[in-house]
């Protein structure tokens, strides 16, 4: 996936402008709707994801010592490919 997240933002004003599409009515309305509230969802689900890499590493750089779970870790053991990703 090349998405990033700052991708986000355009995605999320992209869906806002089909919203406000005043030529859209009745089921065509209802789906972008719903369209809409899954983008929501999981834009909700990628921020709240950054910000607890985020927040990781501030603890990270505030407690020098600390070891960190691997999921949240910027480091991945090299045997262990990305779910999805067939190496």
């Amino acid at each position: 996936m090349k998405t990033q997240l700052n991708d986000l933002n355009t995605h999320l004003f992209e869906q806002l402008e089909r919203l406000n599409d005043s030529g859209l009515q009745g089921d065509e309305l209802k789906e972008e709707i719903t369209r809409s509230k899954a983008v929501q969802g999981i834009g909700i689900a990628i921020v709240n994801n950054a910000k607890l890499v985020l927040d990781a590493a501030k603890f990270k750089a505030e407690n020098r010592a600390a070891d960190l779970p691997a999921m949240l870790s910027d480091e991945r053991p090299l045997d262990k490919p990305l779910l999805g990703n067939k190496q």
